[in-house]
């Protein structure tokens, strides 16, 4: 790789959305005889602030024209970010046709992701969709040899520090790594357009996808310490992790973000005030109550032991009498969409502990796309937003569900959907009293769930399983008769599963046999 010496800054070119900083910046360069030319609202902003500037209009002779979106797609413009210094013919070109050099280009792009997401109708959508912008920023990164192209506002700081220590010049190092910026600037711009007008369509798997995420965090590291690891945000809004404000606590790990987005999906499915605690990504207790605290105190007691060292999901505001609870077990992580200022005081005690708030629900109905990278590309998927509700049930067995059976199943096929395969969720008047999850066969998955749960009652002083007289879901159908009957020994009394299996006449029977009642939902929930 060549290397390129420290460039002069003379001219720059200041065309930006944003305008932080920007009076600042205009006037280091002023200070510093650096000219600036500029359009529209930036020009109008840097005069206001007391800058001189040279409209681009007056700089090329040419009016802006139909309504700004023809003003910088000019060769006098275009030119002078292009031209190479070191070429002579580059610069017989210029004095020919009058160009003069542009060694400082300042762009950022028309808000057409705010404006996306703001509900705006498609015109307004379409209108601001930046042409000039990402010509000139991609002419200035291209040569970015001789020129220096910001595209954000955080970057303002180190090129006056490059200017001011290097005697009007910029550093090859700080080039380079402004131009890469740049060009990620663009892809990232262009991928949310790419993905609004294929979603317009309708089109949810067009022939080519491109994504584009903007760092919010450098993590620690990643799963494990000799990973290294960040946090991207991008993307339509959608409440949770990535976008809650930490309110204490300690930075959030690769594991803690990860583990905290499943518990904030998994509470966001239920009306009821609810609370989940979750542990390597999937549920050791989950229950709804007429308040929190009790769907709280139901939520720990299946599983305790697990619990300890988890994340704590709460879809209601926080309140003190909980928080008092929660401050006594070592968790990693509260989150909610509010937290009430007593809690606050409560939770703040806990100096190490996390606490987010997200001041709303994700919506589990909603539509969207998510990835998984395998060698050599990604799978590309909807989200799982698949609901079920008693209408969409089919009662396959001798015996119907009584209602607080039918209310259970519901409840304990929600939660299914975020355990990983294969699931397997016992749970009692709202509430989970054993969680099989991840086994290699759905009768281990059945059999850990019983036996976590027999754990849980013993820890209790309790006599017998709290599976006894529960219901019981099935993430995908039993394939045999043998974890049906598995779940059947631990003392269910009703199962939920989505049916579909080569032997359903068989697992059938063998529940009628048990006294089971036993409905079908027609719809899976693998989770790998």
């Amino acid at each position: 790789m060549p290397a390129d010496p420290p460039q002069a800054i003379r001219r720059a070119l200041i065309s930006v959305s944003d305008k932080t900083g920007l009076a600042e910046l205009g006037r280091f360069l002023v200070a510093r005889g650096i000219e600036i030319l500029s359009t529209g609202g930036s020009a109008r902003a840097l005069a206001e602030a007391g800058v001189a500037v040279t409209e681009v209009s007056t700089h090329t002779g040419f009016p802006e024209i139909m309504d700004g979106r023809v003003k910088t797609l000019h060769p006098k413009i275009h030119g002078g970010i292009l031209a190479r210094r070191d070429l002579p013919a580059h610069h017989a070109a210029m004095q020919e046709h009058g160009i003069v050099e542009i060694d400082l280009v300042v762009v950022n792009l028309y808000p057409f992701e705010a404006t996306r997401d703001s509900g705006a109708d498609y015109e307004t959508c379409v209108e601001n969709i930046d042409i000039g912008g990402p010509a000139m920023l991609r002419a200035a990164a291209k040569n970015h040899a001789f020129v220096t192209i910001v595209t954000e506002p955080q970057d303002y700081a180190a090129v006056m520090s490059e200017i001011e220590a290097g005697n009007g010049t910029t550093s090859q190092d700080l080039r380079r790594r402004l131009a890469a910026a740049a060009y990620a600037h663009t892809a990232g711009y262009d991928a949310a357009i790419a993905a609004w007008l294929e979603g317009q369509r309708g089109e949810v798997f067009p022939q080519r996808i491109a994504s584009a995420g903007r760092r919010q965090q450098i993590l620690r590291y990643g799963e494990n310490p000799h990973q290294q690891a960040a946090l991207y945000v991008g993307g339509p809004p959608r409440p949770g992790v990535a976008s809650a404000r930490q309110l204490q606590g300690k930075e959030l790990s690769y594991n803690n973000l990860n583990d905290t987005n499943a518990a904030f999906e998994l509470v966001a499915e239920f009306e009821a005030p609810t609370v989940a605690i979750i542990k390597h990504a999937n549920p050791c207790g989950v229950a709804s109550a007429e308040a929190l605290l009790p769907a709280y105190e139901r939520a720990l007691a299946c599983d305790p032991v697990s619990a300890f060292g988890g994340i704590i999901a709460l879809n209601r505001a926080l309140d003190a009498a909980t928080a008092a609870e929660i401050a006594s077990l070592f968790a990693e992580v509260v989150i909610a969409p509010e937290i009430e200022e007593d809690a606050r005081r409560i939770l703040a005690e806990k100096k190490n502990l996390r606490v987010l708030q997200t001041g709303a629900l994700p919506d589990p109905a909603e539509a969207g796309v998510v990835h998984t990278t395998i060698a050599g590309g990604f799978l590309t998927q909807n989200r799982d937003n698949g609901r079920i509700c008693e209408a969409d049930l089919r009662v396959v067995t001798k015996r119907g569900p009584t209602p607080g059976e039918m209310a259970d199943m519901i409840f304990a096929f929600r939660v299914a959907k975020h355990v990983k395969s294969n699931a397997i969720v016992y749970v009692k008047d709202g509430a989970t009293v054993g969680v099989g999850a991840g086994q290699m066969s759905r009768v281990d998955s059945s059999r850990v769930a019983a036996h976590k749960a027999e754990d849980a009652a013993r820890a209790a002083g309790e006599d017998g399983s709290r599976t006894a007289g529960s219901v019981v879901a099935s993430d995908a159908f039993f394939p045999f008769a043998d974890g049906l009957l598995a779940a059947a020994a631990a003392g269910a009394t009703a199962v939920i599963q989505p049916g579909g299996s080569m032997r359903d006449e068989e697992v059938i029977a063998a529940a009628d046999e048990a006294g089971l009642a036993m409905v079908y939902t027609g719809m899976r929930h693998f989770r790998h």
